[in-house]
């Protein structure tokens, strides 16, 4: 799903996201069968600590571009570890942070600390950058500075707009193709998938456990498809729906995203004695679209244009930890024409600096190779004006940002399909109200893997959601993680718990609260 680097200043956090659209031609297979993992060689670690994670450890690995062609051109995948500590080891515990396009070196190092101390400390929690991201060799960058302001409104509300967003992606997609012709057949989930299985082997490992958020939970479902017989636990949180991999998804995050927005104003509405944008959910919501008009005339300090807004506020999309700080910036703007503070906001958790652009070209690089996507122009305009018409907030945003694989240079694969019987006990994590991977995705993906069991979180609207706060959900993980034991319930659901509550304006003791759901959103980002 999409993904955007960013950081959130004070109390917070870096940001990153999510889903998208196929390349303008026919779509081909990979091989079958897949070929295996090519043989990886062990590999030796060392000490990268850091303050917040003094016994994170760092190593390399070599793999081939082409896990076909074993002996081929190599590349290089970044792995970090927090090696065990009791006495008896569960082996290695992957993690990946979604994206695609995510770099996962220091979730390893956040996850061996969030869990309990007991928990981690039978596992090596292991980080990996996946092929073509971080500090994995080559690094993607196909268009440097790609999202510098102003970019063009993204409504298309006239031919010269369309004209420019549709040039500026199709520069995308051709630079991409340039810069990285021989690399790109091979930016895809299922190489990384083999990837992961080379690392396994590298470990000595017969069988590892996974921990994936978001897009991270396609990437360990194909993996346990192709590779059951290695799979010893399963823990998928805030689902991608594979059953829509990656056209129809984008097009149903962007209702549920909408949703989020519209529950935003209702939180800014409960708070007018902070905000003084009025009691009225919608007329504060028609203020927003007020701003964003004013914004595409005249961008606030010539960098804060209508498509940076909504780069600004969709992060609240993702983790309602931001709302305090979005509200605020949209508050002073509105009551006392003060842009500053947008500006601010933009800059903590829009702005995209060459980690974001890289994140960004191996996000592209994945779900355009991954999926077939429609072949003509036409077939965009008409569904994206569609969801529009219901659901404006990141509809044409979310087109735009997806819109390079339209004319992706690499021809297009088929989705995998996930539906797997031959695995050991699964549990899966999902909100209900979760926008960038909506309910349905966990719904699916429970009846697929059989024997799995799904935890709720009733009412709760972020992405990511263990390990973040709430007791309930936590307290399940870290009974599988301990002994495989699963809930098992009745129906669809196996297990619900009730949401976090939603956050208070800004104060001193509010901006210091929540600090691993923070912590966290900061490492998944947006749009993934």
């Amino acid at each position: 799903m999409r993904t955007r680097a960013a950081v959130l200043c004070a109390a917070a956090v870096v940001v990153a996201g999510s889903v998208t659209a196929v390349p303008a031609g026919a779509s081909t297979q990979h091989p079958a069968p897949v070929a295996p993992a090519a043989q990886a060689a062990n590999v030796s670690w060392k000490k990268c600590a850091t303050t917040d994670y003094p016994t994170l450890q760092c190593a390399s690995l070599k793999v081939p571009l082409d896990h076909a062609r074993p002996k081929g051109k190599q590349i290089t995948l970044a792995l970090s570890r927090v090696p065990h500590t009791a006495k008896t080891s569960q082996g290695p515990l992957l993690v990946n942070p979604g994206g695609p396009g995510g770099s996962g070196l220091t979730l390893a190092g956040f996850v061996a600390s969030a869990l309990p101390k007991a928990v981690a400390a039978q596992y090596d929690v292991i980080g990996f950058d996946p092929r073509g991201v971080g500090k994995s060799t080559p690094v993607l960058d196909c268009e440097p500075g790609y999202f510098k302001p102003v970019r063009p409104d993204s409504v298309p509300g006239t031919p010269a707009l369309e004209k420019a967003n549709l040039t500026r992606v199709q520069s995308f997609a051709a630079a991409c193709g340039k810069k990285y012709a021989s690399v790109l057949p091979y930016i895809d989930t299922i190489s990384a998938v083999q990837d992961m299985d080379s690392i396994r082997q590298a470990l000595g490992a017969k069988k590892v456990s996974y921990f994936g958020y978001s897009y991270g939970t396609y990437l360990g479902a194909v993996y346990a498809k192709l590779f059951p017989q290695r799979v010893r636990r399963l823990v998928l949180d805030s689902i991608v729906d594979p059953t829509g991999v990656w056209y129809d998804d984008n097009l149903g995050q962007d209702y549920a995203f909408n949703d989020r927005h519209r529950a935003l104003m209702a939180w800014i509405a409960k708070y007018d004695s902070t905000y003084k944008l009025g009691t009225d959910p919608e007329k504060i919501e028609a203020k927003w679209y007020a701003m964003r008009a004013a914004l595409a005339k005249k961008p606030a300090g010539g960098k804060v244009g209508a498509s940076e807004l909504e780069d600004t506020f969709i992060p609240g999309g993702y983790y309602n930890g931001y709302w305090p700080y979005i509200a605020e910036a949209f508050a002073a703007y509105v009551n006392t024409k003060d842009s500053g503070p947008l500006e601010e906001a933009y800059d903590n958790f829009a702005a995209i600096d060459s980690s974001g652009d890289n994140g960004y070209s191996v996000y592209a690089s994945v779900q355009c190779r991954d999926a077939s996507w429609p072949h003509g122009w036409n077939q965009w305009r008409k569904d994206n004006w569609r969801v529009y018409d219901k659901a404006p907030f990141m509809a044409w945003n979310n087109a735009w940002y997806n819109a390079p694989c339209a004319f992706w240079p690499v021809r297009s694969t088929h989705p995998m399909n996930i539906a797997n019987g031959k695995l050991p006990p699964v549990l899966l994590f999902q909100a209900t109200d979760d926008a960038a991977t909506p309910y349905q995705g966990g719904a699916t993906v429970h009846r697929l893997l059989y024997g799995s069991s799904l935890v709720v979180e009733q009412g709760g609207g972020n992405h990511g959601i263990t390990l973040s706060g709430n007791a309930c959900l936590d307290k399940y993980l870290a009974t599988y993680l301990t002994d495989g034991k699963v809930p098992h319930g009745h129906g669809e659901v196996d297990a619900v718990c009730q949401k976090t509550p939603d956050p208070t304006p800004l104060t001193a003791k509010a901006a210091s609260t929540s600090a691993h759901g923070s912590t966290l959103h900061g490492l998944l980002g947006f749009h993934g």
